[in-house]
């Protein structure tokens, strides 16, 4: 018999359909946000040498656009330290932190979904053991406790338990690997935001508007 057939499936009770609803929705809850987190990754080396190289010929519009037109925390917070330029050192962070207070949230959104189901899924299972074992002595109680009946009982309490750990170990695993994917994009902010913001306030404000983009763009890459 297959471990899918639905017979087999039915045979765990009413706590297995609890399980299966968990499961798809945390099914839909990874897809949605690997897709996200996906989408909000970018290469930030290669994206915040393009903006030097723009910064370079002063072109800060054109960075802009370029910024807003990158999806993620990333373009966010250079298109923070942009706007501000010519603000001062302490001015220009706050903006950037600013920005990034507001974006990062956004990424750990609906992990705490996926972590809860991953925790709750083992309960709900053994909740349904406990029921299975209800069954099997409520039918020793009534003097009935047929092959039939005891075996009922028994499937119930082994499949919830079995259904309950494998909807909590590819969750667990899963929330794993988003938090994961979470962490590494904070590190691209944190490391984006301290270097659009040492250039901003080095080169950029060293470059006049009527020098050539050559040397100044280089010395911007080398930073």
């Amino acid at each position: 018999m297959s471990v899918f057939d639905f017979s087999l499936f039915a045979k765990g009770g009413p706590m297995m359909w609890v399980l299966l609803a968990l499961g798809l929705l945390c099914l839909m809850l990874v897809i949605e946000r690997t897709l996200y987190l996906h989408r909000g990754q970018i290469r930030s080396t290669a994206f915040i040498g393009g903006i030097k190289n723009i910064l370079a010929k002063r072109r800060i519009v054109e960075a802009l656009t370029v910024c807003e037109e990158t999806p993620g925390p990333v373009a966010a917070v250079v298109k923070a330290a942009l706007l501000h330029a010519d603000d001062s050192a302490d001015a220009m962070r706050f903006h950037v932190q600013e920005a990034a207070i507001v974006e990062l949230p956004v990424l750990e959104r609906r992990l705490g979904s996926i972590a809860a189901i991953a925790q709750v899924a083992p309960l709900v299972g053994l909740l349904g053991t406990v029921l299975g074992f209800v069954t099997t002595f409520l039918a020793f109680e009534r003097d009935y406790a047929t092959a039939s009946v005891l075996a009922k009982g028994m499937w119930q309490a082994l499949l919830c338990t079995a259904g309950g750990l494998m909807l909590a170990i590819p969750a667990h695993l899963a929330h794993h690997f988003l938090s994961g994917r979470v962490r590494a994009i904070v590190r691209d902010v944190e490391w984006a935001g301290n270097e659009i913001m040492k250039y901003l306030q080095t080169d950029y404000r060293g470059v006049s508007p009527g020098t050539g983009p050559a040397g100044e763009g280089g010395a911007g890459e080398k930073k």
